[in-house]
């Protein structure tokens, strides 16, 4: 082959033999689920365009699968938590994983089947329907960690029960004597926040507490959310002693924006955060929180990744573990109730 020719791609190969791309990948790992005619059209090709990864490798041989962890957003404690729960799996399952930042180039999930990937994880990413047709295309799996959207039926997911999780967050300020409760959360068509605010409007409306208009605010999932919606919260007449945050991030927010008007949490105002990242155990005071198990989450997103990556059948299409509230020292009743008993 000359210095200057193009190098030859899982795609040339697949065209050349009249197969998927999911086909010659399968051939250049070693999967047995490949007929023995097209294997072995398809490793003559290889042979012929003198593809560099090891070809003829025997069916039985231990092959280590590469999953891809694609993320939108930088890598914060939400991430980087998450993350370790997809590494540590990745390990025990003998499993490879190379993390990236989302693409958006044309025929990525191609490039991602000729770099020998076998499966995508997406953390909170957002996939349009052309990302999910490149993906069909590839024959890579997709699942996704987290998704601020609905599912689509051809996603896979890993999540966690948002709406108990607001549900518990407030009811434990309402128990405290909170009437004046607030909610600051991330993108208002995220289905995450939603959750996590109908479970708040759940429990404040079966306790027979008012939510004024100005009491929820979407924002993002970030500090300066928290810092701009705690200060929008207490320029209003009358202003909550609570706010449950919709992640630790904006909580924090809440408690510097809380601090700089001179007020101190919780004696002045409670505030409850959620996901319990290490922030939350950092926080000053502490963070109570709703913990989201994202160790957990990772993992088992890593092992749908590999069941689908493998043909196996997984068995629904989303799955949602438990969350649990974490009660730390930034909630307390208000000065003027007393908790129920």
């Amino acid at each position: 082959m000359r210095a200057n020719a193009r190098r030859t791609t899982l795609s040339d190969i697949a065209q050349a033999a009249g197969v998927s791309v999911a086909t010659v990948s399968k051939v250049v790992n070693g999967r047995g689920d490949v007929a023995p005619q097209t294997r072995a059209r398809v490793q003559e090709l290889l042979h012929q365009h003198h593809y560099l990864a090891p070809v003829f490798r025997h069916t039985e041989a231990v092959v280590s699968p590469t999953i891809e962890v694609q993320f939108a957003d930088g890598l914060k404690s939400y991430v980087a938590e998450t993350l370790e729960g997809i590494i540590d799996s990745a390990a025990e399952s003998g499993a490879s994983v190379v993390i990236s930042k989302a693409s958006r180039a044309p025929h990525w999930a191609r490039d991602l089947v000729s770099a020998g990937r076998r499966a995508v994880i997406a953390v909170t990413s957002v996939y349009t329907t052309a990302h999910l047709k490149e993906l069909a295309r590839s024959g890579l799996p997709l699942v996704v960690l987290d998704p601020l959207h609905l599912p689509d039926s051809r996603i896979y997911s890993v999540g966690a029960t948002n709406f108990a999780g607001g549900l518990a967050a407030t009811r434990h300020l309402l128990s405290l004597g909170h009437r004046r409760v607030a909610y600051l959360g991330g993108p208002a068509t995220a289905v995450c926040n939603q959750a996590r605010m109908h479970g708040y409007r759940a429990a404040m409306e079966a306790e027979g507490a008012q939510v004024p208009d100005a009491y929820v605010r979407p924002g993002e999932f970030t500090y300066e959310t928290g810092l701009l919606g705690a200060a929008a919260l207490l320029d209003l007449r009358e202003p909550p002693t609570a706010v449950f945050a919709g992640n630790d991030e904006i909580a924090v927010g809440v408690i510097e924006t809380a601090r700089a008007r001179g007020l101190r949490v919780p004696e002045d105002m409670s505030v409850v955060g959620f996901d319990d990242t290490s922030l939350a155990r950092m926080a000053s005071p502490p963070l109570t929180t709703v913990r989201q198990p994202l160790r957990e989450m990772g993992g088992a997103a890593l092992r749908t990744a590999l069941r689908l990556a493998n043909g196996e059948k997984v068995e629904s299409h989303h799955i949602e573990l438990a969350t649990e509230l974490v009660v730390r020292a930034s909630t307390a009743p208000p000065r003027e109730a007393t908790p129920a008993p």
